[in-house]
């Protein structure tokens, strides 16, 4: 680390003012601020409010979303294993599963960082401001919401869509509306469907050997069965808690995004009353619909419904994105309880979309200023009536 240091310190002259490379100067400081602790706080970002530096608040965040992402290394293996009739034990060929789950991953986050860091770069030295480093969360984001056979070219349109028309032109990280791992994720949903939803996008069957699949094996996830009316062929809720089945490659398992949130929440990174009324709002929608009990998918039980697809994964990382959420205690409050609301809402009601998480994040993250516009009104209010009493 040491040898590291001296030469990021032999370098930073010729980045510096009148050096060789003096408009490469915040390329470099990106670089070096993300390898050390700066000697500098965060000044400009409406998401950081105190003297932490915005990198090792990325930092914590990619920390915690490291289980999501292990996790979905091994099942992308598991899946294809299962898909081939190979290996289909939980505890069989480990090693196998997940040296093939990271040949079909790691390219994908590759292409998202490359793609996203060098817009990145391109905006910094045209606008000649710091790294915005917000997009080392969202590049790893963008990856585990997405399938696993997405085409590496889709990944990179998808991203850069994000970055520029989600964060650029809105100002750059801190400015955005709408979470920009959502965006490139919505984009690519709408632009190219066929690719990225249906049953043949989730599990991997590519095999040198041509192996034929299993009978039976549909590669449908449970919330693909279930918006098609075949609800006893969901996974269990055992299977959907731990992630044993198919969906995008880092949501499937609710306990790796369990973990996440309690590094987020302990290291006060992510908002726990978001999170909560999220899950909140879920289970009332969810217990509405087991009272109606119109059709099979109304009466799936709460605990079951809240487990299944990305729901959980959304509640954690994607709701409580610090930019995007909402910004008043009560604001958050409210905005949590309608995001789960809506989310089931929209899963269950429109077989069409039955991922209703990503519809329900990107429509709450428009509604949040408006709700904490109202929060702060009430607020003003509220003093200005005790002001009143007590000059009485």
């Amino acid at each position: 680390m040491k040898a590291l240091l001296h030469l990021v310190e032999k370098m930073k002259p010729a980045f510096s003012k009148g050096g060789k490379l003096e408009k490469l100067h915040w390329v470099f400081d990106g670089l070096e601020t993300f390898l050390f602790t700066p000697g500098h706080a965060t000044e400009r970002g409406s998401h950081i409010r105190d003297g932490i530096d915005l990198k090792r608040t990325m930092s914590v965040v990619i920390t915690a979303l490291l289980p999501c992402l292990l996790f979905g290394i091994w099942n992308v293996g598991q899946q294809h294993y299962q898909a081939i009739g190979q290996l289909v034990g939980l505890g069989e060929g480990f090693w196998e599963k997940v040296l093939f789950g990271a040949v079909k991953v790691l390219p994908i986050v590759v292409v998202s960082y490359g793609v996203g860091l060098g817009i990145e770069f391109l905006f910094t030295s045209i606008k000649g401001h710091p790294i915005q480093e917000g997009f080392l969360v969202s590049g790893m984001l963008i990856p585990l919401v997405m399938p696993v056979d997405v085409p590496l070219w889709m990944v990179a349109v998808g991203t850069a869509f994000a970055v520029v028309i989600g964060k650029e032109v809105f100002g750059g990280t801190g400015m955005n509306v709408l979470n920009v791992a959502l965006t490139a994720r919505a984009f690519l949903f709408f632009a190219y469907p066929t690719q990225m939803s249906g049953d043949k996008v989730w599990v991997s069957t590519a095999t040198d050997l041509n192996l034929p699949l299993v009978d039976g094996f549909s590669g449908a996830t449970s919330l693909g069965q279930a918006a098609t009316g075949h609800v006893d062929r969901i996974a269990s809720l055992s299977d959907t808690f731990w992630g044993f089945e198919a969906g995008s490659i880092g949501e499937t398992s609710a306990f790796a995004c369990l973990i996440g949130a309690a590094i987020l929440i302990i290291t006060g990174i992510g908002s726990w009353r978001i999170i909560l009324a999220t899950i909140l709002g879920g289970a009332a929608m969810s217990w509405i619909f087991n009272l109606v009990g119109a059709n099979d998918y109304m009466r799936i039980p709460v605990l079951h419904q809240l487990m299944l697809g990305g729901f959980m994964f959304g509640t954690v990382f994607m709701a409580t994105d610090p930019v995007t959420a909402a910004q008043t205690n009560t604001g958050k409050w409210i905005y949590g309880f309608l995001t789960g609301l809506l989310a089931i809402l929209i899963r269950v009601v429109n077989p069409a979309y039955p991922e209703g998480v990503m519809l329900a994040i990107l429509f709450m993250n428009v509604m949040a200023p408006l709700i904490d516009h109202y929060v702060v009104q009430a607020n003003i209010k509220r003093r200005l009536k005790r002001a009143a009493v007590q000059t009485a």
